[in-house]
């Protein structure tokens, strides 16, 4: 199944958990937030949220800088 992240298209298997994404992508523990069609998603439900088809997932990292 065909997602963005980041505005760049990747394939995942069907019902696949942005969990597993996160993982996949290697995201570290702290300092991530991910929006998944313009919606925040709290880490504690990135276990239980599936994603579908053509959506649309931005990750945002903090970084420090003035």
């Amino acid at each position: 199944m065909n997602i963005k992240i980041n505005n760049k298209t990747a394939i995942v298997p069907e019902g696949i958990k942005l969990a597993s994404v996160a993982m996949m992508l290697q995201l570290p523990d702290k300092g991530v937030a991910v929006a998944v069609n313009n919606a925040m998603v709290p880490r504690e439900e990135w276990a239980t949220r599936t994603l579908a088809e053509g959506d649309d997932i931005v990750i945002l990292k903090a970084f420090c800088g003035g």
